[in-house]
């Protein structure tokens, strides 16, 4: 009976694949995955665009690594990332792939320090010590020195990170080897590295998780995540040596730079002295040829008309949810780099 349970089991775990791989072969069903940065804001954009056009759209918030992967391996329409494509995963799928910024946001450094509740200042050296298990206690000097008159407890520092591949990290990564010298040629900046210590959750939602449960912690998330789960999270000293409270402010003022064409940009550690240190923009990706596997013209046409929309009408719910929209010169790459995207080699839009 046990092995009879088993492989009826089996059965329905292979059909509801099945049927998900399907979905993306209907013609009003558009199946993307990635990015759990971006997720509050696809989430909404998604649902709305689908009351008023007949799409669907299921995306999967997996994580950057993830979606690439899905990209790569044709199992997906679209792909959400807050990294571009390093040179191994552009070298692996082979073919140009377009990389469309659809906002801006924040990497806050969230907390979860009892009797610490606001106020906390920190800089980037110092977070990258902190992450490279050099700093292990709350009430370090370096960390007394920045918050003056703020009481520290001799608590453990209990590092928290991601543990799957991870444009968040790569942000977070990209801003500690911009920051530190020692995480440069140690560590680096990837999706994914070698964490010197800590422990790691998987996505957005299992770092602020680890966090709000563990006494001590420290971790990183998007601004919306921080937000929406009431989250503490610290003031980051910029290059100008403002300490910045990451706001939607602070990150449109990071994020409004003349994109190069193929939108391919860091943020982190900006000149701007309005502007909050750990930002990125994040991007779509697709196929710049759309004709492959068994694409229809038509499923081409409704995934850039989607993606159209996320950089128009779509803008308007990146303010409420704390992403920052395209600048009007941003909007203009966007454009043109869709206007490129092309269906047997002809121009889709």
């Amino acid at each position: 009976m046990r092995v009879i349970k088993s492989l009826q089991l089996a059965i329905v775990a292979i059909a509801s694949i099945c049927i998900t791989l399907s979905a993306s072969a209907q013609d009003n069903t558009l199946l993307g995955a990635g990015s759990t940065f971006v997720y509050p804001l696809f989430s909404k954009v998604f649902a709305e665009y689908g009351k008023t056009h007949d799409v669907k759209v299921n995306y999967q918030s997996i994580g950057s690594g993830g979606g690439i992967l899905q990209l790569t391996n044709k199992t997906v329409d679209f792909g959400g990332s807050d990294a571009p494509l390093n040179t191994e995963q552009a070298k692996k799928i082979g073919v140009p792939v377009l990389h469309i910024p659809m906002a801006s946001g924040a990497v806050v450094a969230t907390y979860n320090v009892p009797g610490l509740t606001t106020g906390l200042d920190l800089t980037g050296p110092v977070l990258a010590d902190i992450y490279l298990g050099k700093i292990t206690t709350w009430n370090d000097a370096k960390i007394a020195a920045l918050n003056k008159g703020t009481k520290l407890p001799d608590m453990p520092i209990v590092v928290i990170h991601r543990s799957d591949g991870s444009g968040t990290s790569y942000i977070w990564t990209d801003y500690l080897s911009k920051v530190s010298e020692e995480w440069a040629k140690k560590v680096g900046k990837a999706g994914a590295v070698n964490w010197p210590a800590g422990l790691g959750g998987k996505g957005n939602e299992g770092v602020a998780g680890l966090v709000k449960q563990t006494p001590g912690a420290i971790g990183y998330n998007e601004l919306a995540y921080a937000i929406q789960n009431k989250m503490t999270y610290a003031d980051i000293q910029n290059k100008a040596g403002k300490f910045i409270t990451p706001t939607l402010a602070s990150t449109t003022a990071s994020s409004n730079v003349e994109l190069p064409a193929n939108a391919e940009v860091s943020l982190t550690n900006t000149d701007n002295p309005k502007g909050y240190p750990i930002t990125s923009f994040t991007w779509a990706l697709i196929y710049k040829e759309q004709k492959y596997s068994d694409r229809s013209a038509a499923k081409a046409k409704m995934l850039l008309d989607l993606m159209w929309y996320n950089i128009h009408g779509g803008q308007k719910n990146c303010e409420p949810l704390n992403y920052a929209p395209l600048s009007k010169s941003a909007l203009k790459v966007a454009e043109k780099i869709l206007k490129s995207a092309t269906y047997d080699g002809k121009a889709i839009l």
